[in-house]
């Protein structure tokens, strides 16, 4: 039996790599003569380039750019030949800011803008970036800045370029802006289609995990909406836009970037649909499988590429009870592992076995059905 374990990250508690390797210790208890082949994965959140540069064997660098508080910091990419990766949590991700600087329009994205500028200088031609699990929204403006734009007040003060200064900005100017070449291809991997602005915009949807106070919801959403009315007004109809806090914005207005599906560009970089062809069985996962699940993450995303008659398992943290009876999108079974009633903070710190059991207990039926 050939197993491909295909599993996104259990988000705040096991990376995809590590997922996929628990749920093969698991199943291999019962079924120790089957192929595993573990192949995990990402949509364009947290995890994403790690799930690919294990798959693809892809070198990992560093480069010098600004930090999220103006400081100068290493932020981290992969890349092979031309091809590059990076993720815009690794350098503005909510995990990597204290709680008590948790101030979504204070924080700065210019670093993103520098980093693209050197990948560039480095021959890169093919470059994706995943956007998901950020800590800011400035409507993507950071990005431009680090593109070399500058912004003004009315008495011809340069700004920063954060969410804060979107309530002044009144003048643009793009003396000192380095163009992007136009062999350069920029994609964007995204696994959400808010809008940049309205009520199921990048502020409305995300800013409160953030730590923006809702009473501030309308006016930074209504800043962001008039900054695009005058430099790119298509962007405000641009499906995806409002991802990563508005940076999908700006990378699409100032870098000329194009928004693709995470989980489906992920699959084709890791080559999945030749390596599930002769597939006798497909294991997903992520840390909750609800309804959001459906528009894009990539559980359904791998279950959807699986070729028909290959049945699909999905192994998680937990299962919304929003969820269609299944079976649903090519998926024919779902698995809570959590074993017990007890505290999150526990259940995130036994993940690991709890997986592992969860694994065992599925490759203990799979067995019977051998037999």
């Amino acid at each position: 039996m050939k197993i491909v374990i295909a599993p996104d990250s259990f988000k705040e508690s096991l990376p995809a790599n590590k997922v996929a390797e628990t749920i093969k210790g698991g199943l291999k208890r019962s079924l120790p003569d089957s192929e595993f082949l573990l192949l995990p994965v990402g949509d364009g959140g947290e995890g994403t380039v790690d799930a690919i540069k294990n798959s693809l064997g892809l070198v990992e660098k560093t480069a010098l750019v600004t930090g999220p508080f103006g400081d100068e910091v290493q932020m981290t990419y992969v890349q092979r030949g031309e091809l590059a990766l990076f993720e815009v949590a690794d350098l503005v991700g909510l995990a990597k800011i204290p709680i008590e600087k948790r101030n979504p329009l204070k924080i700065q994205t210019k670093g993103i803008g520098q980093l693209i500028l050197h990948l560039i200088e480095q021959g890169m031609k093919e470059i994706y970036i995943g956007v998901g699990g950020t800590s800011s929204n400035d409507g993507g403006i950071g990005i431009a800045s680090g593109l070399g734009y500058q912004f003004y007040d009315k008495n011809g003060d340069e700004l920063l370029a954060t969410g804060q200064s979107l309530f002044e900005i009144t003048d643009i100017s793009k003396e000192k802006v380095i163009s992007i070449p136009s062999d350069v291809q920029i994609k964007i991997l995204a696994d959400v289609t808010n809008s940049l602005c309205g009520p199921h915009g990048a502020t409305y949807t995300f800013g409160k995990q953030k730590g923006l106070d809702p009473t501030q919801f309308h006016e930074v959403d209504s800043a962001i909406e008039n900054f695009y009315r005058k430099v790119a007004p298509e962007i405000l109809k641009l499906e995806g836009a409002g991802a990563g806090g508005g940076i999908a914005a700006g990378l699409c207005a100032f870098a000329g970037a194009t928004i693709v599906s995470g989980i489906n560009t992920c699959l084709d970089l890791i080559c999945f649909d030749q390596k599930v062809a002769d597939a006798d069985l497909v294991i997903v996962g992520e840390g909750r499988l609800d309804s959001q699940s459906l528009s894009g993450k990539a559980p359904i995303g791998v279950a959807k590429r699986t070729p028909n008659g290959v049945p699909v398992i999905a192994i998680c943290g937990s299962l919304s009870e929003d969820l269609p009876p299944l079976p649903f999108e090519n998926l024919v079974a779902a698995f809570s592992i959590l074993e017990k009633s007890e505290p999150l903070e526990e259940s995130l710190k036994k993940a690991t076995v709890y997986l592992e059991n969860t694994a065992a207990n599925i490759g203990q039926i799979l067995a019977l059905k051998k037999n």
